[in-house]
């Protein structure tokens, strides 16, 4: 309940300040009639100055009544409200959190799935290295991933050279990307100085951009050159791998690292095996999170508000559409449940460290997805910062640091079942959860 004299000096002094700084016609500025601007502005005012008084209220009693509180509070409806009465009763629905009762414990066992780095992954991994630090240079016959220079002339019917036709002296393809099989295989094994006939609509699908970049004319042209073509090869630069030697291996691994062949292999291993325990960790992610969830049993929650807070908060959620809403956010909140008491207990607690660890971890990955393993420090350090100043990205960056401490006290507290696996049993473990889902 709130009474006359809880608002009314606040009221008042808004008004004040609303005399000093509004400019009303026919006063000079500041010099408006109190009664005026009371007339003009007085029940918006009153209407701003309750709702804050109600929501401090509101919350203030749920903090110093520790209450664990789901979504926000939902406002009763009131038919009767009436902002020029002097006294004013609300009444709210709180949805309270439901005790979640503890079971991450030593005595409670969770599969961990370490994916066995076999000969084969390891030499695959080597040759996608050597070839992404790699050199360009000029050969005499196309490999695979070759680029290919040469005269393109655009042929007509008869298969002769259409006169007025399209010449394009400084053609460049590279068969590999055409989306053509047939077109790529024109190209295989082709040297310096062979002729062929090709279609180059074919070899993109008839993409503008990508024909006027092969044949050199303007986009809007290249619907009307759907024809053969011939091209006459005059250079070819192919993919050289990288040289196993000390060069190489500093690249790679850092500077004095690895010094042979054996020890090559052995840090390739390792390698591969620091990629693989992110599946591993993820895999154990959706295992733990499934055998913990069963071992709390059923989480009771208030239904009936929850909906009403998700209709009052998204403006594509009403009456005809909540239940599929609730459906679709009820697991989520049910296991966010879970892991606030887990880290509760834990007390863990996200700090502007540990995101900036987790940005860094973030950059490095996407440097490493162009082979780029080596990055300074600082670089690291950069990029991590223009992640975390962009809001959006810093509360996703917030939510899977926080998601990653709980799983790792998870991993730490809980049993852990070891069990080693091929890639292949690893991956299937993901087709039975999905044959499962259906």
């Amino acid at each position: 309940t709130l009474e006359e004299n809880d608002y009314t000096d606040k009221v008042k002094k808004q008004i004040k300040t609303l005399v000093r700084t509004q400019s009303i016609p026919g006063f000079r500025p500041g010099h408006a009639p109190v009664a005026l601007i009371e007339k003009k502005f007085g029940t918006s005012v009153k209407y701003e100055v309750i709702n804050k008084e109600v929501s401090d209220a509101l919350f203030n009693y749920i903090s110093e009544n520790k209450l664990r509180v789901l979504g926000n509070p939902v406002p009763v409806r009131n038919d009767d409200f009436n902002i020029e009465a002097k006294d004013f009763t609300f009444e709210f629905e709180v949805g309270l959190a439901p005790e979640i009762k503890p079971v991450i414990n030593a005595d409670l066992h969770i599969p961990y799935y370490k994916i066995q780095v076999t000969d084969q992954m390891i030499e695959e991994q080597s040759t996608a290295m050597r070839r992404r630090m790699g050199e360009q240079k000029e050969g005499d016959t196309a490999t695979e991933d070759a680029v290919v220079y040469g005269t393109i002339i655009e042929l007509g019917e008869d298969g002769n050279a259409l006169e007025g036709g399209i010449v394009n002296e400084r053609g460049i393809v590279a068969p590999k990307y055409f989306k053509d099989e047939e077109q790529t295989k024109l190209f295989a094994g082709v040297h310096v100085g062979d002729k062929l006939v090709f279609n180059p609509s074919k070899t993109c699908e008839n993409n503008p951009s990508e024909m006027a970049s092969m044949l050199g004319i303007d986009k809007e042209a290249a619907d009307k050159h759907t024809g053969d073509f011939s091209f006459e090869v005059t250079k070819i630069m192919v993919l050289e791998p990288a040289e196993l030697g000390q060069d190489y291996y500093d690249k790679v691994f850092g500077a004095d690292k690895v010094h042979d062949e054996k020890e090559y292999h052995d840090a390739m291993r390792d390698m591969i095996a620091g990629q693989l325990v992110a599946d591993s960790n993820y895999r154990f992610s959706i295992d733990a999170r499934e055998v913990i969830e069963k071992a709390v049993g059923e989480i009771v929650l208030p239904e009936r508000i929850l909906k009403e807070y998700l209709k009052m908060e998204n403006e594509n959620v009403n009456d005809d559409n909540v239940d599929a809403a609730y459906a679709e956010a009820v697991g989520g909140l049910k296991w966010q449940l879970i892991a606030d008491k887990f880290a509760e207990e834990k007390q863990l607690k996200v700090t502007e460290e540990d995101m900036k660890n987790v940005a860094g971890l973030m950059a490095r990955n996407e440097f490493a997805k162009y082979g780029m393993t080596q990055i300074p420090d600082d670089v690291i350090e950069k990029y991590a910062k223009q992640l975390l100043d962009d809001e959006k990205v810093r509360r996703r960056i917030a939510n899977e640091t926080f998601e990653m401490q709980v799983f790792k006290a998870i991993h730490d507290t809980v049993a852990l079942d070891e069990k080693e696996v091929s890639v292949e049993d690893f991956n299937k473990l993901f087709d039975v959860a999905e044959v499962t889902k259906e």
